[in-house]
């Protein structure tokens, strides 16, 4: 599960990154708005951890252009900003959450956990509930029929993962590639085969395809 960092105090930066990691998350850090903000239009993040005051644009200036691209990923403020007009404007932008700093780490986990509960979770279990009967667990990558296991690779949580978060909606080959596998060299031919085996795992209508649409999964809303 991915999430965007943005804080340009090194100290900060770094051990939020590697605590973040140790919990198993997956961590693109950015020190200043401009390149934190081409991240986000080119990739695609479960969560936004942004700071306010950093260089080239500032945190609240972030939000307002994510907000005008329609992008709905849930956003905690970090900040050392404590007037409560700064902690206004950043909720009238349309962040989810305010954490002052200096913080506990393991609080940042716990409100990381909770909005990833309220924005992926459907249910107390934390499971998502698919078609056909079967349900994710966002935060393991589990994947269940009733009381079984479906065994995935890693590639593969990561593929069901993405299908899942577009709430129904058929998402290109193209950008299965660009946010599933970064961008990287791995062809179309590569991509449908971790489908199909997916598939072979669970059944043919799990995943759902359109020509010309691409591929979804049907989550019970």
């Amino acid at each position: 599960m991915k999430i965007l960092l943005l804080e340009d105090d090194y100290n900060y930066n770094e051990s939020i990154k590697e605590y973040l990691e140790l919990l198993g998350f997956e961590v693109d850090a950015f020190f200043n708005g401009e390149d934190a903000l081409d991240a986000i239009m080119t990739n695609f993040y479960y969560l936004l951890l942004l700071d306010i005051k950093v260089p080239k644009i500032t945190g609240h200036e972030l939000i307002k252009y994510i907000k005008e691209a329609n992008n709905k990923t849930p956003i905690i403020i970090l900040t050392s900003l404590v007037d409560i007009n700064n902690i206004a404007i950043g909720y009238e932008l349309g962040c989810d959450d305010y954490l002052k700093k200096p913080f506990e780490l393991k609080e940042l986990e716990l409100r990381i956990n909770t909005l990833i509960q309220k924005y992926y979770k459907t249910d107390s279990k934390r499971e998502c509930q698919l078609s056909c009967g079967y349900a994710f667990d966002f935060v393991e990558g589990i994947l269940y029929k009733g009381e079984d296991t479906v065994i995935l690779s890693p590639k593969e949580q990561e593929l069901v993962r993405y299908l899942i978060n577009r709430k129904n909606s058929y998402c290109e080959i193209e950008s299965i590639r660009e946010n599933v596998w970064e961008g990287k060299e791995i062809g179309y031919a590569d991509i449908r085969m971790y489908i199909r085996k997916i598939r072979l795992k669970t059944e043919k209508e799990f995943i759902k395809s359109s020509r010309g649409l691409g591929y979804k999964i049907d989550v019970s809303l």
